[in-house]
This record gives C-alpha cells, sequence and structure tokens, in this order.
C-alpha cells in the first residue's frame, strides 16, 4: 500500500483535517488525521490493517507472539491487525501517567510487535516499549499507519509505517503567523 492510497483512505473517511490542531505532543500543525474517523468504517480500517500485517510479515523474521496497542489510539489497529496475523492483542493504558499493562500478562520473553495508529515524535511508542522491555517482553518492531516524522521519530525498535507523510508541526511559541491566526483545537487522545 502506498502512500497515496493511505492517505485516500483518510480523505474518504474524511479524515484528513485542516486547520490549527494542538497535538497530543503539544506541538501545533495545520494539519490533523483524525484515525477515529477511519476507525468507524471496519472495511476501510481492514484495509489499513491488512497492509501493516503484510508490513510487519516482510520485515520482522520469526514468530511473533502478542500485537500491543497503546491506549486508546493504538487499541483498534493493534486488534484488527492482529487478526490478520492471527496473534492475540491487548494493549497498555495509563496509570497515573505511565503505561502499564493492567488487564493482561505477558510471558517473559514474550516476542512482541506494538502497533500505534500515527506517530508524530514516537513517545507512546517508546513508553509502550519500555513498559514490555520491564515486564520482560522482546519488542520486535513497532509498525504505524502513518509516520507524519517522515522517519525522524526515535521509538527505540525498527518503526515499519505504511505511509510516510510529513506534516509541518511546531512548537506553540514558533508556529508561523498564518497558523497563529485561526483558533487552535485539540482533537487528540493522550490525555485520556
Amino acid at each position: 500500500m502506498t502512500t497515496d492510497e493511505v492517505l485516500a483512505i483518510f480523505r474518504e473517511a474524511g479524515a484528513y483535517l485542516e486547520g490549527h490542531f494542538i497535538l497530543t505532543s503539544g506541538l501545533r500543525s495545520p494539519v490533523f488525521l483524525q484515525k477515529a474517523r477511519v476507525f468507524m468504517h471496519a472495511d476501510l480500517t481492514e484495509r489499513l490493517c491488512a497492509g501493516m500485517a503484510d508490513e510487519i510479515r516482510a520485515h520482522v523474521p520469526g514468530p511473533i507472539d502478542y500485537i500491543v496497542g497503546p491506549a486508546v489510539g493504538g487499541i483498534i489497529p493493534a486488534y484488527e491487525t492482529s487478526r490478520h496475523l492471527k496473534v492475540p492483542a491487548v494493549w497498555v493504558e495509563r496509570e497515573n501517567g505511565v503505561f502499564r499493562l493492567r488487564r493482561f500478562e505477558l510471558p517473559k520473553g514474550a516476542r512482541v510487535v506494538v502497533v500505534e495508529d500515527i506517530v508524530t515524535t514516537g513517545l507512546s511508542i517508546r513508553e509502550t516499549v519500555a513498559c514490555l522491555r520491564d515486564l520482560g517482553a522482546e519488542v520486535l518492531a513497532a509498525a504505524c499507519i502513518i509516520d507524519r516524522s517522515a522517519g525522524k521519530a526515535d521509538v527505540e525498535v525498527p518503526l515499519l509505517a505504511l505511509a510516510q507523510y510529513e506534516v509541518p508541526a511546531y512548537p506553540a511559541d514558533r508556529i508561523p503567523p498564518e497558523l497563529a491566526a485561526i483558533e487552535p483545537v485539540k482533537p487528540g487522545s493522550r490525555s485520556l
């Protein structure tokens, strides 16, 4: 699946938004990819996650025991990707601001791949990787639908992206005047 095909799915779902957005990273951007609008369509989500499963098969050697998604945004793509890979899906969620595997157990040495929706800075994946390593899991790679950093985000493991799409993102104190003139909105889920 190409970047253009992925973005076409986002546009088809009305998930490619333009304006002034506060990203979960705190950065500001003129584009927001509202994956929830894609995820409300099972057929579109299936197409994207089948593509991610293909990427994982092609680039992760050996067996995979679990797919792990960071809550909230990673739960649906982790589940759907795991369905295509025929392995269980679990998720981490925040407890006192720190990712924990609250509802599940992983055996020591479990071979896992982290599946995320969209990567900007890679923070959610890094936090998920740290949680899983603390539990004794072997994190083989991470995969995402869209890498907004175009390969610049450090997630501490190999990152497989269905699409690379670099969108400008600015610190709040360095936004361009045309963006500053638009009232910002914060549609992300980090605080959940």
